[in-house]
């Protein structure tokens, strides 16, 4: 599989203010807006408006394609037939349905037009690719280096702890434990492997909170000794190299939330990627069964 660069340029949108209804009849009240994130490529645009082939939005939609309302139709020069992109999607709800669905923070996340060289490139993590020797601080205040883990299968995954989309950080978590305990089951195996979970908010995610995360998903909370499973961020003047290389995208939301693209990847004991997964459809049943293939 040959390296192909992706570019990610992040549109930080804003919306528009809410307009009276002037119709006589009355009106739906009114609904806080729901949001989510898609990906997607693509098809077509008009002055305020984008044509996507979308992938699955759990909880929103299937995989489709349809037009979406640009918040900002500004940004609409900068998407092309072609372009893939991640955006948060945000809806309103009324009864069982959403309406008012539009588009926002918009991360072109692979380049149709070539004529076009944005300031950063994302690496696609690829089979065999050496993993730099990324440094970070971990819940114990301690700074660890990807290399010291030379020697075991490693499963490393991006997250932050103020993520309240359920399948994404959360998700990840809840996976890592589920392998977690699925791997101390076989003290040998056990021995072979280690758990990652980066942060990409190392502002807010200090030690003392990746501390309380950890031993949260753990289950032994205060108790959690944290000897398979490191929860750590890089310095944030470092986290720019790290999140590129593996093809993290991140933008800042509202309320300080962060809209972030997802990004899990296996690494070997020589320090060479296995394999990466850069959506939340695997399964923790079948990562495992790699890493027990990887550590035989």
């Amino acid at each position: 599989m040959s390296r192909k660069p992706l570019f990610l340029l992040a549109f930080l949108v804003l919306l528009a203010g809410c307009h009276q209804n002037a119709s006589s009849t009355p009106s739906k009240p009114a609904s806080a807006a729901s949001t989510f994130t898609i990906r997607g490529q693509v098809v077509s645009t008009d002055a305020t408006h984008v044509t996507l082939d979308g992938e699955q939005v759990p909880g929103f939609m299937e995989a489709m394609t349809m037009d979406y309302k640009l918040a900002d139709p500004s940004v609409v020069s900068e998407l092309h037939p072609g372009d893939r992109i991640t955006a948060k999607v945000l809806a309103d709800k009324q009864g069982d349905n959403f309406e008012n669905v539009r588009l926002k923070d918009i991360v072109v996340i692979a380049q149709a037009r070539p004529d076009y060289k944005p300031p950063i490139a994302y690496h696609v993590p690829t089979i065999g690719d050496p993993v730099p020797d990324f440094k970070l601080l971990n819940q114990s205040d301690r700074t660890i280096h990807l290399d010291q883990f030379k020697g075991k299968v490693v499963l490393m995954t991006f997250i932050y702890t103020r993520c309240q989309l359920a399948d994404f950080c959360p998700r990840m978590s809840h996976n890592f434990a589920d392998i977690d305990k699925a791997l101390a089951a076989d003290p040998a195996l056990y021995k072979q492997t280690h758990l990652i979970s980066v942060s990409f908010d190392p502002a807010y995610d200090t030690p003392k909170v990746l501390r309380s995360y950890g031993g949260a998903y753990t289950g032994n909370y205060t108790n959690e000794k944290f000897l398979h499973w490191d929860f750590a961020a890089p310095p944030e003047k470092e986290l720019p190299a790290m999140t590129q290389f593996f093809n993290v995208g991140v933008t800042p939301g509202d309320s300080k939330s962060l809209t972030h693209s997802l990004s899990t990847v296996l690494i070997g004991k020589d320090g060479k990627i296995i394999d990466w997964y850069p959506t939340n459809e695997w399964k923790p049943e079948d990562v495992l069964a790699a890493i027990k293939k990887r550590a035989a």
